[in-house]
């Protein structure tokens, strides 16, 4: 199959409604082409999956302000204010999850597991609802995994076959989300030939990439 599509092909498959996973760190291996291409075709009521909301003018913080995305499922947005505006007036729902916690319900969403334990967050608001389990004489949280309908990645170099490079810090979020959604598409700023990447230098492995767009 030939995974290098255009952008608009990638964008005729997410639709309203779509939850998304997005790489990235305070917008740092974000998919911005991604991001712009949302935003054009004004694609709504998404349920976004994200380390952050980044800020106002970058990253995902451009669906926010734009009022495309009805629930957020984040570490922090504490560096965007319309999305703690947002969430105050009602206008979007927003989960918070500490960061290595968030981090293990993607990883356990993608290795098929029913969950993970933790005691970050017991005594807390996190707690509220949330199943306990007493291992051992500890208490633990069940936090349950998290997939998505997509992950949007950014690479810095892909090849044909979606073996995935990421450059330093922009690694972040993105090898994880690559395992737990039912469609990943990579945004790769460059595309080289099969064989081209060491196999030793492979941070994503193609059996996970279904699309990449050039970035």
């Amino acid at each position: 199959m030939n995974k290098i599509i255009t952008m608009q092909a990638a964008l005729e498959r997410i639709s309203d409604n779509a939850t998304i996973m997005f790489g990235g760190f305070l917008g740092v291996g974000t998919p911005e082409a991604f991001v712009d291409a949302l935003v054009e075709k004004k694609v709504n009521n998404l349920t976004v999956i994200a380390n952050d909301t980044a800020f106002p003018d970058k990253g995902i913080g451009r669906l926010i302000v734009n009022k495309q995305v009805k629930k957020v499922i984040a570490s922090h947005i504490g560096t965007n204010p319309e999305t703690g505006r947002q969430m105050h007036s009602g206008e979007v729902e927003v989960e918070l999850v500490p960061q290595g916690t968030l981090a293990e319900r993607i990883r356990a969403g993608g290795a098929g597991l029913g969950g993970v334990l933790t005691p970050t967050g017991l005594g807390t608001v996190v707690a509220e609802g949330k199943q306990t389990v007493v291992v051992d004489g500890r208490e633990y949280l069940l936090e349950k995994p998290l997939l998505a309908e997509f992950a949007l990645l950014k690479a810095q170099t892909a090849d044909e076959k979606g073996n995935l490079i990421f450059r330093r810090s922009a690694r972040n979020f993105n090898p994880l989300i690559a395992t737990a959604a039912n469609t990943v598409m990579v945004e790769a700023q460059e595309i080289v030939p099969a064989g081209s990447i060491d196999p030793d230098d492979v941070m994503v492995p193609g059996i996970f990439v279904d699309y990449i767009v050039q970035g």
